[in-house]
């Protein structure tokens, strides 16, 4: 039998790096064929399969495997494998709440605690966002976006709340990128960034709690409302 440990690194020549890309993007892929009910509730992702379909070895498909059971979009079930889990609009509601809960906190607090660098950092990013939206840059806006509500949550310099917060973030990923699907969206996050890096600047914790508040509540409606 083949061994697997160099066939994606002796693909490129390059070591392990070209297999952390395509373990990416298979999980990106098989996400959102999840997320539009492409593939259903209770399959299994067969690995034989997948390696089969993306042409590469079983390393990479089980690194994407692994990142669906991080974010709750499969399950490791006893003698089936991993299986699709069910997302239902009440599930995707109650993930938005407990994100929105530990956002607006981490909100807060880094309006008390962040440091002039990171202030500025932020309202950086945030004119660079504004230069991606304006040039359709929906790729280049969605990695953005998880880096600024990185900033948020490391500006709160509490280790276990951030580590809290990039769990909940990791599971919500996929709905959160598939929302930033439309101009007239990535429009209207970035004119709520806005106000979340006004009340940041301006050292105003609850006006950072209310306007990130308001801003998860407006990507969970964007989401439910795609889905069936």
């Amino acid at each position: 039998m083949k061994d697997d440990s160099h066939t994606d690194a002796a693909q490129s020549g390059d070591g392990a790096a070209p297999r952390k890309v395509h373990s990416t993007h298979i999980a990106a892929e098989l996400e959102a064929e999840i997320i539009s009910g492409d593939i259903t509730a209770g399959t299994r992702l067969d690995e034989q399969s997948l390696t089969r379909r993306f042409g590469v070895s079983r390393t990479p498909v089980r690194e994407a495997l692994h990142t669906l059971v991080a974010r709750s979009l499969a399950e490791r079930i006893h003698y089936r494998g991993v299986v699709v889990t069910e997302i239902t609009r009440d599930r995707v509601e109650q993930m938005f709440d407990a994100m929105g809960e530990i956002e607006a906190m981490c909100g807060r607090l880094s309006a008390e605690r962040m440091s002039i660098g990171e202030r500025a950092g932020l309202e950086d990013l945030h004119r660079r966002m504004g230069k991606m939206m304006a040039q359709g840059d929906t790729a280049d806006y969605e990695t953005a976006n998880g880096e600024f509500h990185t900033m948020i949550l490391e500006g709160t310099h509490n280790p276990d709340l951030i580590e809290l917060g990039n769990k909940l973030r990791l599971k919500l990923a996929p709905f959160r990128k598939s929302q930033l699907r439309s101009a007239e969206r990535i429009e209207k996050s970035n004119a709520e960034h806005a106000a979340i890096v006004n009340a940041i600047l301006d050292r105003d914790p609850a006006e950072a709690d209310r306007t990130l508040r308001r801003h998860l509540i407006s990507a969970a409606r964007e989401v439910l409302a795609r889905m069936p």
